[in-house]
């Protein structure tokens, strides 16, 4: 059985429980019982943040909004489609899918779930659903699979789902691409870009990577985000980067992810810092990584998105809407509060002229919510786990990889000041909400993860509410996606 990611989500294997925030009944149980979040310890609001214009996305003074829009998405009953009742509707529906897909996601995705599904016949599809009745592991990646192709070839929620694959595209390809690795070697594997799909609010965001999609033979990633985000909830996209460039990028070279954990813990160590909280750190590389990648690819709305979506998915489940303190030793995630430093630390780490305000500001802002901090085992002071957290940010933007022929990840894939100047004039594009002026207007350079980020900008600026700045955002993407693949989801 394959987890989703293992970028899992929460507890142990092998439930393999949704991806970000660590949502899924085990973290919602853990939430309610043991493990709830401390009271936060909230900070005045900083005097230098109110004398800023409004405009200004580093004042949030619109993040409580998002917290709100972000909030009652993760409350709310929506679901996608439901999965098939029976093998030959499963069976016809795909094939009259199939055709409404670009040609190498029907070679590669559809053509081989046809044939897994015709070795396995009735009796062994159903044979499959039985043993897996909580759609955890099996069951769970072969429908996941199914709903993605069918919901793309039966134009569900189409001009989100347009959006939405173009983000997760734009990410996967970005990363990817060979003017971004001159002087890489190509990925072991994984260069087709996840197919998208949605899902339940329950689940969360998440993703089966290329390894766990290969045991169908299926040669693409699948990516989910709750179908309530397909119309609120904005700080659930910017969890796409977390997704597609973190664990995605993460499975696609061999040995990468090793890498990267010796390079954690030796950093740590070389600080003298605790044997167990280098340990800590390093045995949660996979969303550790996942983080620092998400926020070289998209910028500070992915650091921003993460403290305000956790404090979301919190006030949902347990009604306390703050970044837990407490991580416990069996969650496969860092504590909330730990993964707020480490996201800010990153951001101090970017080339763009404006990194170290946002990172003050970011810290500034997870210490509103800070408690008594417990990693694992080991209970540290605010000022360690600070400090570790910018140890981990540097090991993984700054240490040269061998799965990388010699590269940081920070060669690879940075946000400049070219990026912050596309931001701004997309915030512009995307108050005319629905765009009618064809992608081709906007600043030259620009992508889909500008698009996402400048809808975070907007909204957590105040200038907008989250809800017209979702639907600018989404307008700006879809106009992208027909602009740039003429519908073709790979373009």
């Amino acid at each position: 059985m394959f987890p989703r990611t293992v970028s899992a989500a929460a507890v142990a294997p092998p439930d393999p429980t949704p991806d970000l925030p660590g949502s899924g009944p085990i973290r919602r149980a853990e939430a309610r019982a043991a493990d709830r979040l401390e009271p936060g310890v909230h900070a005045a609001p900083l005097s230098a943040v109110a004398s800023r214009p409004p405009s200004d996305p580093v004042s949030l003074a619109g993040l409580a909004a998002c917290v709100g829009d972000a909030r009652a998405a993760a409350l709310s009953p929506a679901d996608g489609p439901p999965d098939p009742a029976t093998f030959a509707a499963l069976r016809a529906r795909l094939e009259k899918a199939r055709a409404k897909l670009p040609p190498e996601y029907q070679r590669a995705v559809v053509d081989p779930l046809l044939r897994t599904l015709d070795g396995l016949g009735p009796r062994g599809f159903a044979r499959v659903l039985a043993e897996d009745p909580e759609r955890e592991g099996d069951a769970a990646l072969l429908l996941d699979v199914a709903q993605a192709v069918l919901q793309h070839g039966e134009g569900y929620q189409a001009r989100a789902t347009s959006a939405f694959q173009e983000v997760v595209s734009d990410l996967y390809e970005g990363f990817l691409s060979a003017e971004d690795r001159r002087g890489v070697k190509p990925p072991d594997r994984g260069v087709l870009p996840p197919l998208v799909r949605w899902g339940s609010a329950e689940d969360g965001p998440y993703t089966w990577s290329a390894t766990a999609t290969a045991s169908l033979e299926v040669g693409a990633p699948i990516v989910s985000l709750p179908a309530a985000n397909a119309s609120g909830g904005l700080l659930a996209w910017p969890a796409l980067a977390h997704e597609t460039a973190g664990h995605d990028i993460l499975e696609a070279d061999d040995g990468l992810r090793d890498e990267l954990a010796g390079a954690v813990r030796d950093g740590l160590l070389a600080e003298r810092m605790d044997p167990s909280l280098a340990d800590y750190w390093a045995d949660r590389i996979d969303e550790t990584a996942a983080d620092v990648l998400g926020v070289l690819n998209m910028g500070p709305a992915a650091a921003v998105g993460l403290v305000g979506y956790f404090r979301a998915l919190n006030g949902a489940w347990n009604g306390t809407p703050s970044l837990r303190n407490v991580g416990s030793p069996e969650d496969p995630h860092p504590a909330d509060i730990a993964r707020a430093y480490l996201a800010a630390e990153t951001v101090r780490l970017l080339s763009f002229k404006g990194a170290a305000r946002w990172a003050d500001r970011l810290v500034a802002e997870a210490d509103r919510d800070l408690g008594r901090i417990r990693l694992g085992d080991l209970a540290v002071t605010a000022g360690v786990a600070k400090a570790s957290a910018a140890v981990v940010a540097r090991a993984i933007v700054r240490t040269r990889l061998g799965a990388l022929e010699g590269r940081a990840l920070g060669d690879i894939q940075d946000w400049r000041d070219a990026d912050e100047a596309i931001v701004a004039d997309l915030r512009r594009a995307l108050k005319e909400g629905e765009g009618s002026g064809g992608a081709g207007r906007y600043a030259e350079g620009a992508y889909a993860a500008h698009a996402v980020a400048a809808g975070v900008y907007e909204a957590v600026a105040g200038t907008s509410d989250p809800a017209k700045a979702m639907s600018g955002m989404i307008g700006v993407l879809a106009e992208m996606s027909a602009a740039t693949s003429r519908g073709d989801l790979a373009a």
